[in-house]
């Protein structure tokens, strides 16, 4: 199961996920809330909090997701994980080598941690609005 994290604002987009993420999770919570996103705002940064009883996708939404993050590797700035297993988080640094964003990796507890990070501006954003207020 999949459901947004009252945190997310902006193009910023927090899911907590439990359990098995099935098909019907991806293409119904996850895959339409980030293209929306992506609609409104251009690049997003994505939040995944996977907690101590998330166990993995099911085949099918295992299928989705790599295709969901081929189709949109140029829309994400920056990807957080936190509290994924050693196995996952090599996959998704595998994953994210295909992504023009950036990637990092949180311990369980560190969800604001991974919050603040996905939400802070990229280095070029930070240039842009000094520049911009000068």
């Amino acid at each position: 199961m999949i459901d947004i994290h009252p945190a997310s604002e902006n193009e910023t987009i927090i899911f907590h996920a439990t359990g098995i993420l099935s098909a019907a999770d991806y293409e119904t919570r996850f895959q339409p809330q980030v293209e929306r996103l992506i609609e409104e705002h251009g690049r997003v940064n994505l939040v995944m909090y996977l907690d101590e009883h998330f166990e993995g996708w099911d085949l099918t939404a295992m299928w989705d997701d790599a295709r969901f993050g081929m189709k949109h590797r140029h829309d994400i700035k920056r990807l957080a994980m936190v509290g994924a297993q050693s196995w996952f988080k090599w996959a998704y640094a595998v994953g994210a080598k295909f992504m023009d964003g950036r990637f990092q990796t949180f311990d369980h507890d560190d969800l604001i941690g991974a919050i603040a990070w996905a939400k802070a501006p990229l280095p070029s954003e930070e240039e842009s609005e000094t520049a911009a207020s000068i």
